[in-house]
C-alpha cells in the first residue's frame, strides 16, 4: 500500500547554495578593491590636477559649447527627423524613396568623416548663392564666411541625427497596431484627432527610450567636433593639456564632466520612460 509524498511547506524552504555565484561575487569583489586601489595609489593620475582644472572657466565654457551644440542638433535632427519619418511613411513614392536614400546616406557615413566634409565644402563650392537654378543669382557668399566651425559642427549633428531620429519616429509610429486608428474613426474621430489622441500617446513609449539614448549619445558625440577646431569641451580639455603637457588628469576632468551630465540626463530619461509608461509593465 503506497503512500502519499508529505506536502513540503514552500515558506519555511531554505535557498538553495549557488556556490559558483559566490565565486564570481568575491572575483569581482577582489577586480573592484584592486581598481580602486590602482587609482588611489597610483601617482600618475595627479588627482590634485584634475580637481584644479575642474571647474576651470575655460573647460565650463567648453562644457556650455558641448550641451548647446546638444541641444541644437538634437532640436533641429528630431524635426528633421519627424518630416523624415512622415516622408518614409508616405503613400507617394518618390517621396517615400528619396527619404529612405536620406537615412540610408546619413546613418552610413561616420559623423567624423561628416564633419570634416562640411567643413571643408569651401573647397567644391567657393561661394553660396541664392537665385534661380540655372538662372540668375539674386545674392551670394564666400563659402569660408559662412561655413565657420560652429556651422559645420550643427550642420554635421544635425543631419546625422536626423536620420536616426526619422528611424526611430517611423518605428513608434508603426508599432501601433492599425486597429487603434480604425476604432478612433469609428468614434468619430478627424484623421489628426486620431494620430493626436490615439496613436501618438501610444508611439510615444516607443519613441522615447531610444530618443533619450540617441540625446546621450549626441552628447559624447559633440566630442568630435575638436577635430574642426571647435571649442567644445575635450578640446577645450586639448588646449590646455597641450601647454601643460598634463595630459591624463585633464583627460579626467573631461571624463568627469561628460558622466556628470549623462548622469543627469540618464535619470531624466528615466523618469520620461515612466510618464509614458503608465498602464504598461
Amino acid at each position: 500500500m503506497s503512500t502519499a509524498p508529505q506536502a513540503v511547506d514552500v515558506a519555511s524552504a531554505r535557498p538553495r547554495i549557488r556556490p559558483l555565484r559566490w565565486v564570481a561575487g568575491a572575483a569581482l569583489l577582489v577586480l573592484a578593491a584592486q581598481f580602486a586601489w590602482f587609482l588611489v595609489t597610483n601617482p600618475r593620475f595627479e588627482w590634485p590636477v584634475a580637481g584644479k582644472y575642474l571647474f576651470d572657466p575655460n573647460i565650463l565654457r567648453g562644457l556650455g559649447m558641448s550641451l548647446l551644440l546638444t541641444v541644437i542638433g538634437m532640436t533641429l535632427g528630431s524635426v528633421l527627423g519627424v518630416l523624415l519619418a512622415a516622408g518614409r511613411l508616405s503613400d507617394f513614392k518618390p517621396v517615400s524613396w528619396a527619404c529612405g536614400l536620406y537615412v540610408a546616406l546619413f546613418r552610413g557615413i561616420p559623423p567624423l568623416v561628416q564633419l570634416i566634409f562640411w567643413f571643408n565644402l569651401g573647397y567644391l563650392l567657393p561661394r553660396i548663392s541664392l537665385g534661380v537654378p540655372f538662372g540668375p543669382t539674386f545674392v551670394s557668399w564666400p563659402t569660408n564666411s559662412v561655413i565657420s566651425s560652429l556651422t559645420a559642427a550643427v550642420i554635421g549633428l544635425t543631419l546625422h541625427e536626423a536620420a536616426y531620429m526619422a528611424e526611430i519616429v517611423r518605428a513608434g509610429i508603426l508599432g501601433v497596431d492599425g486597429g487603434q486608428r480604425d476604432a478612433a474613426r469609428a468614434m468619430g474621430f478627424t484623421a489628426r484627432q486620431s494620430f493626436v489622441k490615439v496613436v501618438l500617446p501610444q508611439a510615444m513609449r516607443v519613441i522615447v527610450p531610444p530618443t533619450g539614448s540617441q540625446f546621450i549619445s549626441l552628447l559624447k558625440g559633440t566630442s568630435l567636433v575638436s577635430v574642426i577646431a571647435m571649442a567644445d569641451l575635450l578640446y577645450s580639455v586639448q588646449v590646455i593639456y597641450n601647454r601643460t603637457y598634463e595630459i591624463v588628469p585633464l583627460l579626467i576632468v573631461a571624463c568627469a564632466w561628460y558622466l556628470a551630465v549623462v548622469t543627469v540626463l540618464s535619470l531624466g530619461q528615466r523618469r520620461l520612460e515612466q510618464h509614458f509608461g503608465k498602464g504598461q509593465r
